[in-house]
């Protein structure tokens, strides 16, 4: 791979997603971006890699996709969802009592299991949220993990990865190889392509907010720009939720932790 080539897509990603692929991760663009280089008819990565700068947007949004594309899983790391179950929802019960309405998002959504974790947690609450307005929004900024979250099908491995027994019994049904989840399920949320870089007041607020394992990718600046901008569509009793591995200290002043709940955090103003 020529020095030139790798430092353009390195620009190109960082422009485009926020990512920031170093040379030491040189090996990522060759187990994702070769599938493409053979889609395409190439001979392989650094062939593809020389047609970037003159290729348009398809090939460039093709291999922003293949690059920002991460895994996820049912419940991941299951004590967000556990903290959303005793702690978030009963605050929002608390704090929208007046009308009976809240909205969460999803970003960097991928192919929506954490969006979905969220709605059975919901439903399962149903119960208690007789008569409210609930609103989740998944994005992403990948066209084809959208189109996969929307149709809700998994496969016998994605569904086993966090998602509990009696859910997947409860919640998906099993058609040859692959299981689906229940209409019930998928009307709940909505997914909309976009790039957590650009401006989020067309998405409106949000009083709780699933950022998860999305600002390990970015450099110092583009951290605190994006958590900046999150902060301006929550209102003062919104939620943040970061990754197990990320954090607000030292980044950001628009976030403070939430005393002894590691992973979330509340408005500071």
């Amino acid at each position: 791979m020529r020095p030139e080539d790798f430092a353009y897509v390195a620009k190109m990603l960082k422009e485009r997603s926020g990512l920031i692929v170093t040379p030491d991760k040189a090996y990522l663009l060759e187990s994702r971006l070769t599938p493409i280089a053979r889609k395409r008819g190439l001979k392989g990565l650094d062939e593809l890699l020389q047609q970037l700068p003159s290729g348009g947007e398809d090939l460039q949004r093709e291999v922003t996709e293949a690059m920002t594309t991460n895994e996820s899983f049912f419940f991941r790391d299951i004590k967000p969802f556990d903290q959303f179950k005793s702690l978030v929802l009963p605050l929002l019960l608390k704090n929208k009592a007046a009308k009976k309405s809240f909205r969460i998002w999803s970003a960097a959504c991928s192919s929506g299991q954490e969006a979905y974790s969220l709605s059975m947690i919901i439903k399962e609450e149903g119960a208690k949220l007789a008569g409210w307005k609930v609103e989740i929004v998944g994005t992403d900024i990948s066209h084809e993990m959208l189109e996969k979250a929307r149709a809700g099908i998994y496969s016998q491995f994605e569904v086993q990865r966090g998602l509990p027994v009696q859910m997947m019994v409860k919640y998906f049904k099993k058609n040859n190889e692959t299981w689906q989840i229940d209409p019930s399920i998928r009307q709940m949320v909505q997914f909309r392509e976009f790039n957590l870089l650009h401006d989020l007041k067309s998405l409106g607020q949000f009083d709780v907010v699933f950022c998860r394992n999305v600002l390990i990718y970015f450099d110092q600046p583009t951290k605190s720009k994006v958590l900046e901008n999150i902060s301006k569509i929550v209102p003062d009793d919104g939620i943040l939720y970061l990754g197990g591995a990320e954090t607000v200290l030292g980044i950001s002043d628009k976030f403070k932790p939430i005393p002894e709940q590691r992973g979330i955090y509340a408005v500071n103003r």
